[in-house]
């Protein structure tokens, strides 16, 4: 039966499709990147992708909100739920740890990027600053009174089974 329209895919080819859209939102912002990069050198390429995902992490957070139904203030437990959604999700190798009830541990165990880096045999891209920027906007959106910390993001050297960690911490 030939494929029309998405309607007609399994929820197999569906997860698939899913996936396959996340590699292609991760292409389209890693040749953004090196086109900047190229053009203004690394320094102006980092600063242009923060102010990108200083807003596209809104946008992602409240579409994740929307559609999980999540109330305005979850919490971790919707942060928790709200980072199984994200593009990054599904393609991505990631967990969460509790550490206690107002204190949610993030870990990139596999990162596409930062793979392809290692097997190019180059440095560890430097998204630290991005990843502050978009983490900590992600979270604030979810719910304004979660707090981010950066436990390690390259250019820091990775702990012991992941690319970069991220506390997020509620105060009652």
């Amino acid at each position: 039966m030939p494929i029309n329209n998405i309607q007609d895919l399994t929820k197999e080819q569906l997860v698939e499709f899913v996936t396959d859209l996340s590699k292609r939102w991760l292409a389209h912002d890693g040749l953004w990147f090196q086109a900047v990069e190229k053009k203004r050198g690394m320094e102006e390429a980092i600063e242009a992708d923060a102010a990108a995902w200083e807003k596209f992490t809104v946008i992602e957070a409240n579409r994740i909100k929307q559609f999980l139904n999540l109330p305005e203030q979850g919490g971790l437990k919707a942060l928790d739920q709200a980072l199984r959604f994200r593009l990054y999700a599904f393609i991505n190798q990631q967990e969460t740890i509790w550490e206690g009830p107002n204190k949610l541990v993030f870990r990139m165990i596999n990162c596409r990027v930062q793979n392809a880096r290692e097997r190019k045999k180059m440095p560890f891209f430097p998204c630290k600053p991005v990843g502050i920027v978009e983490y900590s906007g992600f979270a604030k959106t979810i719910d304004p009174r979660i707090k981010t910390r950066c436990i390690c993001c390259p250019p820091d050297q990775p702990e012991e089974g992941c690319y970069c960690a991220w506390e997020f911490t509620l105060e009652d």
